[in-house]
């Protein structure tokens, strides 16, 4: 037993990575993702995806939903032109290194 992993140069990461294992969509788009992105993107995508289904609240079982987030995607591994949609989300504050500069 071989375990052969596939590379991609990934387009996001811009280094040789593994691949995904299958196509996340059955079509053109998730064909070019999946020779051309690796699974490490995929998974930070997925992870900034959940953002985006937050902010708008998605819903991914109609068209309209299903067609925003194929659109975010797209633009996120740069096959389309434009800007990802803005979201709620903001980075927890960085604790201070030191609490006071007491000397």
């Amino acid at each position: 037993m071989t375990d052969n992993v596939r590379m991609v140069e990934c387009r996001k990461l811009k280094e040789s990575l593994p691949a995904m294992k299958r196509a996340p969509y059955r079509n053109e788009l998730g064909q070019k993702l999946f020779n051309e992105v690796s699974q490490k993107a995929w998974d930070q995508w997925l992870k900034d995806s959940v953002k985006l289904i937050n902010t708008y609240r998605v819903d991914l079982g109609i068209a309209s939903g299903q067609k925003f987030m194929l659109d975010q995607c797209a633009i996120y591994f740069g096959y389309q032109e434009g800007d990802l949609a803005e979201t709620a989300w903001v980075p927890p504050p960085k604790k201070a290194e030191s609490a006071s500069d007491e000397g």
